[in-house]
This record gives C-alpha cells, sequence and structure tokens, in this order.
C-alpha cells in the first residue's frame, strides 16, 4: 500500500497531539516562580536565625538540594516534573533531581556499579562542558585583561 505525502500529513496529524504551549509556560512559571519564592523564604528564615546574608544563601542551596534529593528518592520530585516541566529543571533543585534519579533508577545494582556509576549519567556532561566553558571564559578574560 502506498500512500501519498500529503495522505501521510493527514494521518500524522490525526494522530499527534495537540501542543500546549500556554498551559506548559504557565506552570512552569508557576512551579518555578514557587520553587524560587521557597528559596526566598528561606533565605529570610536563616538571616532571622542570626546568619549574615553570604551564610543564609549557602544554607538555602544546601536546604533546596537536601529537599530535592530527598524528594527524588521519594518519587515525589518526577510528579511534579511531569506537572511542570522545565519550571523544575531551571532551579538548582532539577540539578540535584538529575544527579539523584539515575542513582535511585540503578540502586539495585549495587553502591558502585549502580549508584556510583550511573550517579553522573545526566549531570556528568553539564559538569563537564560547564567546567570547560568556565577556563575557556577565564582564558579570554585572561588575555585580553577584561576584569
Amino acid at each position: 500500500m502506498t500512500i501519498s505525502r500529503s495522505e501521510y500529513k493527514k494521518m500524522a496529524d490525526k494522530a499527534s497531539p495537540g501542543t500546549t504551549y500556554g498551559k506548559n509556560l504557565f506552570f512552569a512559571f508557576l512551579v518555578g516562580g514557587a520553587i524560587c519564592v521557597l528559596g526566598q523564604a528561606l533565605v529570610n528564615f536563616y538571616m532571622r536565625s542570626g546568619m549574615d546574608i553570604k551564610e543564609a544563601r549557602a544554607w538555602v542551596s544546601i536546604t533546596l538540594i537536601g529537599l530535592s534529593a530527598l524528594l527524588t528518592a521519594l518519587k515525589v520530585y518526577d510528579n511534579i516534573a511531569k506537572f511542570a516541566g522545565a519550571g523544575t529543571l531551571v532551579p538548582i533543585t532539577g540539578f540535584a533531581n538529575s544527579i539523584v534519579a539515575p542513582a535511585m533508577e540503578f540502586k539495585s545494582e549495587g553502591y558502585v556499579v549502580g549508584i556510583g556509576g550511573k550517579m553522573f549519567v545526566i549531570a556528568g556532561p553539564v559538569l563537564v562542558y560547564s567546567t570547560s566553558a568556565a577556563i575557556l571564559y577565564g582564558l579570554i578574560v585572561w588575555f585580553f585583561h577584561l576584569y
């Protein structure tokens, strides 16, 4: 059976789900914003506890990373990510999720091969390219004395 290009396009359009860019954008903004609001609330909390701004921000990063790692281990973070899409990827919580999720998936293979070996499957390239970009940027600044 041979079908024409236009018939194939009609079949593909019928089988493809519609796009929901507006809804996806709204939920990404809502959840990403909520994560940032939580971060600011934690900064305020830590500063009221007696920390200076620099120390409070460091503890916020630690808290958000730990919270997202815990939610990933409990399989809650994935449900939030399905709902929010990119809203959970951009903040620091998304990076923590990208490290913990593969480790949890392969934990049955053991600590070294499973958790240790798979932990940086997704995050590894990010670390390599961000470190390489930082070195390249540093060399450009050093070469042209742009500081």
